[in-house]
């Protein structure tokens, strides 16, 4: 079952969306993803941009993203201990996982998401 692929709008409405994404992920995964920010700030909107460019590529139409702006939904962050925004979580698949910050570093992102495999440790 394929997603829809909806833009995330950037105003102060809701910023909750689901989408679709690109390459890499095991056939049958789908990933389902939240991903917390405050606003429309500049780190809100780079946070997501990087996030779908690593969907788009690595999980071809196998994931959900909901968007959720902690000012507009609080209530939506109950039980999540969200303490930094931006903040992903990686629901599904196990194991769960947290992600804070903009995105930015795509191999924090890809090894968070378990799409690449961790370093060994004895190189």
């Amino acid at each position: 079952m394929f997603g829809r692929d909806h833009d995330v709008p950037l105003d102060r409405g809701d910023l909750a969306a689901s989408g679709d994404g690109a390459a890499h992920a095991p056939a049958a995964e789908r990933y389902i993803l939240r991903l917390y920010v405050t606003g429309m700030t500049p780190r809100s909107a780079q946070a997501i941009k990087n996030l779908r460019a690593i969907c788009d590529e690595y999980l071809d139409r196998h994931y959900d993203l909901e968007v959720i702006d902690i000012y507009q939904q609080p209530a939506l962050t109950k039980g999540e201990q969200i303490v930094a925004a931006p903040t992903l979580i990686k629901r599904l698949p196990l194991p769960m996982r947290r992600l804070v910050g903009d995105m930015s570093n795509r191999e924090r992102v890809l090894l968070g998401l378990d799409l690449v495999p961790a370093p060994d440790p004895k190189n």
